[in-house]
């Protein structure tokens, strides 16, 4: 079992670039592309593919100039990597792994601040569903199974009461003179709106040198396109059949992302996801996916997070609060119900 692999390296999105009226390519899984038809009207983007915050990544631009998209992509690059320092887990110089270290972080980057206040945002909007300060409740069931793999429960009750008190957004201070927890212990994670964040970042990057249409996939995908002649197509894939699509959801000037504990488990019978109710320690997700359509990668990334542990009702209570969702919900028996 490996517990380092983030939730958006199994999603359930296929994706698609489409013009106006053809589809020339579906990708399966982040593994390549399978042709579908040609599409003459569809000029050849100039296309980079990696890895981002753990999870495969890719970005496709559109611009007759090649050697000016080519000069974007680097620079989107070195900013993908200069965010990722601070939102990592995984390296110990994040700011992030310094905060969770020493629970205070002096003299904080913008973008942290900023990431933490759309996070208050999220958090408050879905009833505390949304909670980055859940990365205590995945220290306690990475243990856990580290040490019992094959286990058939959850840690014990009395250790997860006792870390559930440390699952407090409420008790993370934050300004441009520092961030601090209020308790010892706590620590938090971006996993569920870090790569929308950068999603967008990257996407606003973009606009603003000039690039009118884009298509960029860092985990959320984000369409772009200035002129509005171009559609794209993001497949909400089954969770229990990699190569079969559910839906299409067309997206244009907007993101989509989807959640689903299938992504990782913690524990080698796949009974336990990274997903946690912050509310109650559980690690069982209500439906087999999520997805979200929204403005913005970062609220559709916290959305589909959140609404994976919510109900219905508290579902809809946010949907009526936000402009421009779309929501998709993948029931265990793979029936897919838009709310």
């Amino acid at each position: 079992m490996n517990t380092r692999l983030t939730r958006r390296r199994f999603i359930g999105i296929t994706a698609a670039v489409v013009g106006l009226a053809s589809v020339p390519f579906i990708r399966h899984g982040r593994n390549g592309t399978i042709p579908l038809q040609t599409a003459e009207a569809v000029p050849e983007p100039t296309v980079w593919r990696g890895i981002a915050l753990g999870a495969d990544a890719e970005m496709r631009l559109y611009h007759p100039d090649r050697r000016f998209a080519e000069t974007l992509i680097g620079k989107a690059v070195a900013e993908i990597k200069r965010l990722e320092k601070i939102f990592s887990l995984y390296r110990d110089d994040s700011a992030l792994s310094l905060l969770n270290q020493t629970g205070r972080l002096n003299r904080p980057p913008a973008d942290l601040l900023a990431l933490l206040s759309q996070s208050r945002n999220m958090h408050r909007l879905t009833q505390g569903a949304f909670n980055p300060a859940v990365q205590p409740l995945w220290n306690l069931y990475a243990e856990h199974f580290a040490l019992h793999p094959h286990s058939r429960t959850a840690p014990a009750q009395t250790a997860l009461q006792k870390t559930l008190a440390l699952v407090d957004f409420n008790a993370v201070s934050f300004d441009s003179r520092s961030v601090s927890f209020a308790k010892p212990g706590m620590a938090l994670s971006f996993n569920g709106i870090a790569q929308g964040y950068i999603t967008d970042r990257i996407t606003d990057m973009f606009r603003h040198a000039g690039l009118e249409q884009a298509l960029v996939d860092l985990g959320e995908i984000r369409g772009l396109d200035q002129t509005r002649s171009r559609t794209w197509r993001a497949g909400i894939r089954n969770p229990d059949d990699e190569t079969a699509v559910l839906m299409n959801v067309p997206l244009q000037n907007q993101a989509l992302a989807t959640s689903g504990g299938y992504g990782t488990y913690m524990d080698e019978a796949g009974r336990f996801t990274h997903l946690f109710d912050p509310h109650t320690g559980s690690s069982t997700p209500r439906y087999h996916s999520v997805s979200v359509t929204a403005e913005t990668a970062a609220v559709a990334d916290a959305l589909s997070t959140a609404f994976s542990v919510s109900s219905r009702k508290n579902i809809q209570a946010a949907a009526e609060q936000t402009t421009g969702l779309g929501i998709w919900l993948v029931e265990r028996k793979g029936m897919l119900e838009k709310l």
